[in-house]
């Protein structure tokens, strides 16, 4: 470059002696580990609060028995008018065989927690509301041939499944297999009504069965319209298990307010360790950044020109220490939450600007504290002991 400083300030950087490895080792490893705790905080974050609609079920109601669903239906109607009543058959199986081989012999991967214990699973002659198919076609309303049986998608490619193939699931003692007509997407967030599978109504003709329901309100209501239904449901149905799903996402919030102070208790110590080590390396070079002021004031520099080839240099080797720390980081958090946690990446634009903030705050702000010291030195008792 034409200007000065900016000719002083990458001669500085890399010189011999210069304080360029140790920059950006200590801090730009010490922002890697500060973004990829970050990046894996937001993001877990983000999956397990965000995701949830803003009109999502207040109640479920599981076990309501057949005779008690009509019952239980008219209660519902009575105390919550202004909510919406959801409810369906639901059964307990264990897929036994996939496409003729044995579940605990079938290769699952990823999918390997469908294979273990029951499911809860249903039936339904119609297509539900919402569902969205991605292969395959429903089945017609008076259906009555071939057990048939509709997919999660996901997890169903996971299993190497294909429209056609056939499971087994154990229902009651009883092996029923049942052939893929559909695959279906499911979006669990949605803290809606949802199955694994969804079988033919002929599958389970007869089959002694339970209900599951979901109470939803328009808009969220308080804790004591809540709590007033809830009473009146638990006094008229003892059997019936009731889960508040307000008191199920308070117990994921605070689980994520843990994860996150653990979180930013331990990037914290990452920042700090940082800053003394890179503290450690600008005090390392505090004699040689003296004598090139005092030589360079010799030969006319004026304290602006020292001033702006330091500024100059400690803002290049933050912006390089934090594209250093952003990219290994991204990449660290990356492989932590697509390969261990299984939980999906987003990249957030914010984490990239704070860290290129902090690096530059960091390098600037601790160079500028040396660097006034320095300027104010006198030339004379330092070149008398070069």
């Amino acid at each position: 470059p034409r200007a000065t400083s900016a000719r002083l300030a990458l001669g500085n950087i890399h010189r011999p002696g210069a304080l360029t490895p140790s920059v950006i080792l200590s801090l730009g490893l010490g922002l890697t580990l500060l973004v990829a705790l970050t990046l894996i905080d937001a993001n877990l974050r983000r999956q397990l609060t965000d995701s949830i609609p803003d009109v999502a079920p207040s109640f479920f109601f599981l076990d309501i028995q057949n005779s008690q669903i009509d019952a239980f239906t008219a209660r519902i109607e009575a105390d919550a008018p202004e909510a919406a009543l959801e409810s369906v058959p639901m059964l307990r199986g264990r897929i036994t065989s996939l496409k003729g081989i044995a579940a605990r012999d079938y290769p699952a991967g990823e999918a390997a927690w469908i294979l273990r214990g029951d499911r809860g699973i249903t039936y339904a002659a119609d297509e539900p509301e919402g569902t969205v198919l991605t292969q395959g076609e429903w089945w017609p309303a008076d259906y009555d041939g071939v057990p048939l049986v509709s997919f999660i998608e996901e997890e169903g490619r996971q299993l190497g499944l294909e429209v056609g193939d056939t499971l087994t699931v154990n229902v009651l003692g009883r092996e029923i297999t049942a052939q893929i007509a559909s695959f279906r997407e499911v979006e669990w967030q949605s803290l809606s009504i949802n199955f694994v599978m969804v079988f033919s109504p002929n599958a389970f003709a007869g089959a002694p069965h339970a209900h599951l329901a979901t109470v939803t309100y328009p808009a969220q209501p308080d804790d004591a319209t809540e709590l007033a239904l809830l009473r009146s449901v638990t006094a008229a149905f003892p059997g019936v298990t009731s889960v508040r799903i307000s008191d199920a996402l308070d117990e994921v919030n605070a689980l994520v307010e843990d994860l996150a102070l653990a979180v930013r208790g331990a990037a914290s110590v990452t920042l700090i360790a940082s800053i003394l080590v890179l503290a450690g390396a600008l005090a390392a070079g505090h004699r040689h950044r003296l004598y090139d002021a005092v030589i360079l004031k010799t030969l006319g520099a004026t304290r602006w020109r020292i001033l702006s080839a330091f500024l100059i240099e400690y803002a290049l080797l933050g912006l390089a220490a934090a594209i250093f720390g952003l990219a290994a980081g991204t990449l660290a958090a990356f492989g932590v939450l697509e390969y261990v946690m299984s939980a999906g990446f987003t990249f957030l634009p914010s984490v990239a600007l704070s860290a290129v903030g902090i690096a530059l705050v960091l390098t600037i702000g601790l160079g500028l504290i040396g660097t006034w010291q320095i300027l104010g030195q006198k030339p004379a008792p330092v070149l008398r002991n070069l």
